[in-house]
């Protein structure tokens, strides 16, 4: 990559340490379950303006948007990191600080990649960088588990016919993601009329029925075309060991990086209820959440696309990326045929847990390399 910019970069970085960590310690207190950022969002979009951003907004699906250098122009290219967490706590989030780690829920997924993001809107903010491409910083909602990527697939409605690139900064340094892994969440519900286990015994049993279902799941052979998997990842039920059970649930999901693949499965599945249907009991599937896979992409673009991102996380980084398929905000643009990539900003350990913690001294080579990516002259 361009030794000026990685200079920029570093210079950039260095000046502000403190202020970074300053902003994250700030933010990780900050609850943000999916559906209810709220507080974050808001935090981010007055943060915002006081580095001088004049085109900033928090929309209908709870993303803040920051448009710098869009007017008048046809392609932009979209900078996001996550705000939501996975947990449900509505109070300030607990924090410690010790042998050079910060530990919070979500400090790491995503807070500190937000923050890195949010340092690099004040640099094109501050320095009036002008660049070919209009530029969206986006601080979005409902990344994590039923979120579905709700806040990405509104931006995509909202200014998919503008957005010509997609990063998503979300994990730890050297990862790379440039495949989409899709995946479609249902519960399944049976009822029956139930009764004495003695004295009604015959009459259908819910549980018997999923476990049936179950059965036939299992039987399911995936498409080859891509890597394809499925799961029934909870199962509840019944009342007493001496009841026909009146009612049980589970939960199935199947995963894929192609999106055929994905539909392809949707087929079976629904074929498979279908198969269990009329044995006494009720049946009802609902739909929890969709996650896109790969669409019609151009796979040499953007095999140059990652590789371009890949150059810059080993000039920052010192050390290869580490490229593999996950489920991330990337999944929507990935889906349309629009370039992109995820990569993390930090160093760190044990995200999804309440042990979470991120190096404090990774976040600035964290902000390196997000600023390099911004800054980069190939955008």
């Amino acid at each position: 990559m361009e030794m000026d910019i990685l200079t920029q970069a570093q210079r950039f970085a260095a000046d502000h340490k403190e202020e970074q960590r300053a902003l994250l310690r700030e933010l990780g207190r900050i609850p943000a379950p999916s559906y209810q950022e709220d507080k974050r969002a808001v935090f981010v979009r007055d943060w915002l303006r006081a580095q001088g951003a004049q085109d900033v907004e928090i929309d209908k699906a709870k993303n803040v948007v920051c448009r710098i250098g869009c007017e008048g122009k046809k392609d932009w290219v979209a900078f996001a990191a996550h705000t939501d967490i996975v947990f449900p706590d509505t109070e300030p989030l607990p924090m410690e600080e010790h042998d050079g780690k910060l530990y919070a829920p979500g400090i790491g997924d995503d807070t500190a990649n937000l923050v890195n993001l949010l340092l690099c809107a004040k640099f094109l903010l501050q320095n009036q960088v002008e660049m070919e491409p209009g530029i969206l910083i986006v601080c979005n909602a409902c990344e994590e588990g039923l979120g579905n990527l709700a806040g990405t697939k509104q931006l995509f409605a909202d200014y998919g016919g503008h957005i010509r690139a997609f990063y998503s900064f979300d994990g730890y340094m050297p990862h790379c993601t440039c495949t989409a892994v899709g995946s479609y969440r249902y519960r399944i519900t049976c009822k029956t009329t139930g009764g004495h286990s003695y004295a009604d015994w015959g009459r259908p049993n819910a549980i018997a029925i999923l476990s049936a279902l179950v059965g036939e799941l299992y039987k399911i052979q995936p498409p080859t075309q891509a890597k394809t998997t499925y799961n029934v990842g909870r199962f509840e039920g019944g009342t007493t060991v001496n009841s026909i059970a009146q009612e049980a649930s589970m939960l199935y999901e199947f995963r894929s990086t192609s999106q055929q693949c994905l539909e392809e499965m949707e087929g079976k599945f629904q074929a498979a209820v279908e198969a269990c249907r009329g044995q006494g009991g009720e049946l009802t599937v609902e739909l929890l959440g969709v996650r896109p896979g790969d669409g019609p992409l151009d796979r040499a673009a953007l095999e140059a696309f990652t590789g371009r991102t890949a150059e810059i996380i080993r000039s920052v980084c010192g050390c290869d990326a580490v490229i593999s398929p996950q489920s991330t905000d990337s999944n929507v643009p990935l889906s349309k045929g629009i370039l992109a990539n995820t990569l993390g900003t930090v160093r760190g350990d044990l995200a999804h847990t309440r042990q979470e913690w991120v190096e404090l001294d990774s976040l600035t080579t964290g902000l390196e390399l997000a600023l390099a990516i911004v800054l980069q002259k190939d955008l």
